[in-house]
């Protein structure tokens, strides 16, 4: 269904199957098999973006995803969210930094593309913070990022804090800054996948900015003009 709306509006022919939402390396090597085969299997589906937790990536399952590697388009995307250990604890993340360093190194060497997933504006953060993932990230080997900002989902222990005043969110301009920051310290060749996200409407408490992705691609570029940004300018910086 998916490709038949992208044939429709976008009028194209080639598809990466996107295995996104939860944890899809997590489980048994015959079953990720079948699922990467039966994805592979469409027409028109020409490679595979399989998103999953750097501490759920052991080595058989990097072998699995080796192998198609060699043949076809493969993206491995990771989700770091932040490098400093006291936040991957307050959001309950359940992993360490060093998950992720140990899962980019043997990651790397395989012919796998990585894409790393940061996240701006957590509990606890300043800029000084995110400037330290972006460069800890900067002395790294991948392929591809996504940035997200933090906004709060109904339901969830975050929308408690927020309606308590325990978690200020960042306004749109704050956001453009530190997404043009953050990409000066990123390696020139690596590329962008994402600089923003949003949530259904029906589970967004805030920021409502998010929801206009024009206006929030356009904040982030005229940001990138005023400053004559170049992508790696800041790279292995004392700042």
């Amino acid at each position: 269904a998916g490709i038949e709306y992208k044939r429709r509006r976008y009028k194209v022919e080639k598809f990466l199957a996107y295995f996104q939402a939860y944890t899809n390396t997590y489980g048994p090597i015959e079953h990720l098999k079948e699922l990467y085969d039966t994805a592979l299997s469409i027409p028109g589906v020409v490679g595979l973006a399989i998103g999953t937790r750097p501490d759920c990536v052991a080595n058989p399952v990097l072998d699995l995803i080796e192998s198609y590697a060699s043949r076809t388009e493969v993206w491995l995307e990771y989700g770091l969210q932040t490098s400093h250990d006291r936040t991957l604890e307050r959001i309950h993340r359940g992993h360490r930094y060093a998950a992720f360093v140990d899962a980019m190194e043997r990651t790397h060497g395989r012919g796998i593309n990585v894409c790393v997933h940061v996240i701006l504006g957590l509990p606890g953060e300043n800029r000084e913070d995110m400037m330290i993932t972006a460069k800890r990230l900067g002395r790294m080997d991948f392929q591809g990022i996504k940035i997200h900002l933090l906004h709060i989902l109904r339901d969830t222990p975050m929308a408690r804090q927020y309606a308590n005043g325990e978690i200020p969110l960042l306004s749109l301009p704050e956001y453009a800054s530190l997404v043009v920051d953050f990409l000066e310290h990123i390696p020139p060749q690596v590329i962008i996948h994402r600089m923003s996200g949003d949530a259904p409407p029906s589970m967004l408490v805030a920021p409502e900015w998010c929801l206009n992705k024009t206006e929030v691609l356009r904040t982030i570029e005229d940001e990138m003009r005023r400053r004559n940004f170049r992508q790696g300018s800041r790279r292995n910086s004392s700042e």
